[in-house]
Parts: C-alpha cells; sequence; structure tokens
C-alpha cells in the first residue's frame, strides 16, 4: 500500500504516494531515453581538446588544467575514508550496504584526479576515455545510494551493478563508434545529464531522512557552476589572465564532492537512515 510523503526538509510540499512518485521517475527515465534515441548520433567536437590555457608551467603542459585535478584526490580519497573507516564499530548507515555505493562514488572521484590529468596532458579522445570513465563511476554510484537512501535499499542494491554497467558501457561504445567513424555521445549524454536530473527528481519527490538534504542542494549548485565555468573557458582567461574557466571547473566539481564528503563525515554522530524496502 502506497504512503503518503511528507518531506523533513519542506513540510509545505505537496503530500503525493510514493506510487506517484515511482512513477514520475520512471517516465521520467524513458522519456530522456527516447528523446536521445530518436536524435541523430551526438558526435564528439574535435575543438573540445582545444582548451583555453595551454600553458606550460614547470616543464607541465597545460598545468593549470593538469593541476587543478589535485581537489578530486583530496575529496575523493577524504570520502572514501570516512565511508569506510571503523565500519564494524561505528556504522555511517542504518543499512551497511549503503556504504559501496557511496564509495563507488568517492572511488570514481579519486580516480577522476588521475583520469583527468592524463587526459589534460595532452589531450585526444583515447585519454578522454580515462577522464570519463571514472567519472560514470561517481555518476553512476551517487545514484544507486540515493535510490538506496530514498526509494529503498532493495532499488538500490538490484540497480548499482547495471547502473555501473551502464556507465562503463556508454564510454566504451562512444570510443567504439570514434574508431569507426560514426561518433555516438548519445549513451554517455544519457548517463551523465540524465543520472543529474534523476537525483534532482529523488530530491525534490522523496523526503530526507536525516534533514540534511542541504548538503545535496550545495552539491547541486556547486556542479552546475561547474558547468557554467567551462563553457566560459576562454572569456574566463581573458578576464583573469590567471586562469580558464576550465580549471575553475574542475574545482568547483570537486566543491561539489567536498559537500558530499562532509554530509557522510557528519553522518558518522549519527546514522543515516534509508525507508523500507518498498519495492519488491
Amino acid at each position: 500500500m502506497a504512503a503518503r510523503i511528507d518531506s523533513n526538509d519542506d513540510r509545505s510540499r505537496p503530500r503525493i504516494t510514493r506510487g506517484v512518485c515511482h512513477a514520475l521517475v520512471a517516465v521520467t527515465v524513458v522519456q530522456m531515453a527516447a528523446a536521445l534515441w530518436m536524435c541523430p548520433p551526438i558526435r564528439q567536437d574535435p575543438g573540445y581538446h582545444r582548451m583555453a590555457d595551454e600553458r606550460t608551467v614547470l616543464g607541465i603542459p597545460n598545468a593549470l588544467n593538469v593541476l587543478s585535478n589535485l581537489p578530486f584526490a583530496a575529496v575523493g580519497g577524504f570520502g572514501l575514508w570516512v565511508t569506510l573507516r571503523r565500519r564494524s564499530r561505528m556504522s555511517r548507515f542504518t543499512d551497511a550496504w549503503l556504504r559501496w555505493p557511496y564509495a563507488a562514488f568517492f572511488t570514481g572521484t579519486l580516480l577522476t584526479a588521475f583520469g583527468s590529468s592524463y587526459y589534460h596532458l595532452a589531450p585526444d579522445n583515447w585519454r578522454l576515455v580515462w577522464d570519463r570513465l571514472p567519472m560514470t563511476l561517481a555518476f553512476m554510484g551517487l545514484l544507486a545510494a540515493l535510490l538506496g537512501e530514498r526509494v529503498s535499499a532493495f532499488a538500490g542494491r538490484l540497480l548499482l551493478g547495471p547502473l555501473l554497467f551502464l556507465g562503463t558501457a556508454s564510454v566504451a561504445y562512444w570510443y567504439w563508434t570514434e574508431q569507426h567513424g560514426t561518433g555516438d555521445l548519445r549513451p554517455y549524454v544519457l548517463v551523465q545529464f540524465g543520472s543529474l536530473l534523476v537525483i534532482a527528481l529523488l530530491l525534490f519527490l522523496y523526503p530526507s531522512p536525516t534533514r540534511d538534504a542541504h548538503y545535496f542542494v550545495a552539491g547541486l549548485i556547486a556542479y552546475g557552476a561547474a558547468k557554467a565555468f567551462e563553457l566560459c573557458d576562454e572569456p574566463l582567461l581573458r578576464l583573469t589572465h590567471v586562469v580558464s574557466g576550465h580549471s575553475l571547473k574542475h574545482l568547483m566539481a570537486a566543491a561539489a564532492v567536498g559537500w558530499l564528503a562532509m554530509r557522510v563525515h557528519r553522518a558518522g554522530r549519527g546514522t543515516m537512515a534509508v525507508p523500507g524496502a518498498e519495492i519488491r
């Protein structure tokens, strides 16, 4: 029987049944996939590899775009540490399984520091594979974690493996199509931007079990700022003469992860609850 939703964070939010929420999320995913399927293949813009800031510092080409990945290692490592440390004595989650999608999220962030640095040393399609692969691990891990927290632990467990596979396959498919002269980013677009839309829906439709949704909101705002900086790569370098939009994108994306790492860290003072397994 469907239960009523009344958010702990916003009591004025309209009360809707969980069944309606499930349907809205499912319909959104199907519509996004169908819309992308009906679009022509999306090729990688060759100009994507040409960054505004190509300065060499201390012998490092594209130095600021490379070095600005260091915060990913810091927040990813910190998040992974607080997620997994002292598991037997201090659980951060009422369902201990939830540490695994969060571990995937922070592991993906940590690996992004290396993959993105490798890419920016000499940008091309092959190196971009190693930039994007760990990011899909992070996107899909976070999506599975939110499904486990806000929908049901069973749903998170059920979907973690397929989501991680989908993320990896989207990058492999893109590179394979590029090698065969067609190039198709549609699955990767679905993984990156589709997952963010579903995450936003989960945050809006389902109540926060721990009254800490502001960490997610701050993280989404920071990630939105990162994408905006990416679009202003050259103008920001011309304006500041110091840093480009792409380097700032790395810093803001790392800040987004930092908010979620802090959420897990603060949850160590209590627990991060999950709703009952409504989906069976």
